[in-house]
């Protein structure tokens, strides 16, 4: 894999804009640091398949992640090729993927014939807006200690976040708590599509600890964990009730709300 654009790892994933600040009685300018929020293109074999607004830092992860939890590739190996390139008002990701997989999302496309702004476009019945995922084989909850040393040190795992205070993090945690892996974006979806990315990138064991997200866990994020074969999905916020319902399909043991020394299994496998 190549990549055009300016090292990733020179990216910090904010910036500074001018700002005026109303404090102690006077107005008051500083520079703020602000998360960076770009269009990001995915191209496949030169055809456009989506524009999504994210951070602009661990875009090859993020390449990875999206390509596999949309079902557009099942490993990285049907990935040949993939090249950033940064524009004047974003950035886009060419892939070349296997003419058996692009003929597959060709067709996927060809399927897709409503107009903008319909929520699931071209999705013709309540059954195809529900994607299937996949499988995942039953495993026993993390430890309650491991769980908040997690979640209490997941603030100080995000550097963007620091710096703005508008970064949702994914990460994944061996069963102590401990971070093995962390990735940040503006969205929530994004950054968990990064974190997959990078463990399949990384070949980290995907049994050997759980994932913690920063954000409510929706039905979308059960079923990333799917392809991750995560079985363990902690969420701090609330989950939804389709998320539950995925998560019992699945085999994903479901916790949310874990903070402030308490959490809530909405599902575990093992009961």
């Amino acid at each position: 894999m190549t990549e055009n654009a300016p090292c990733e790892q020179s990216r910090t994933g904010y910036t500074q804009k001018d700002t005026v600040q109303w404090r102690r009685q006077q107005f008051q300018s500083f520079e703020d640091f602000v998360v960076e929020e770009v269009p990001v293109a995915f191209v496949y074999n030169g055809i456009s398949q989506a524009v999504m607004m994210a951070t602009p830092c661990d875009l090859e992860d993020f390449a990875l992640g999206f390509s596999l939890t949309e079902g557009i590739v099942d490993s990285s190996s049907q990935i040949y090729d993939l090249q950033i390139t940064q524009e004047h008002n974003g950035f886009q990701i060419d892939l070349q993927i296997s003419s058996e997989k692009m003929q597959a999302l060709k067709s996927y496309r060809r399927s897709l014939v409503g107009n903008t702004g319909c929520g699931l476009c071209g999705v013709e019945s309540l059954n195809a807006a529900l994607r299937s995922g996949k499988s995942v084989t039953p495993a026993a909850l993390p430890d309650p200690v491991a769980i908040h040393a997690a979640v209490d040190a997941i603030n100080s795992w995000q550097r963007i976040q620091h710096f703005t205070g508008a970064c949702h993090a994914a990460a994944w945690c061996d069963w102590q708590g401990n971070k093995v892996l962390l990735r940040e974006d503006v969205g929530r979806h994004n950054a968990f599509d990064k974190l997959i990315g990078a463990m399949r990138a990384q070949e980290i064991d995907e049994t050997q600890g759980f994932a913690l997200i920063s954000s409510r866990a929706s039905y979308e994020m059960v079923h990333k964990a799917s392809f991750l074969q995560c079985a363990n999905l902690v969420a701090v916020s609330a989950p939804t009730s389709l998320a539950i319902e995925q998560a019992k399909q699945l085999n994903i043991n479901l916790i949310g709300f874990a903070r402030n020394g308490k959490h809530n299994i909405y599902h575990s496998s093992q009961s």
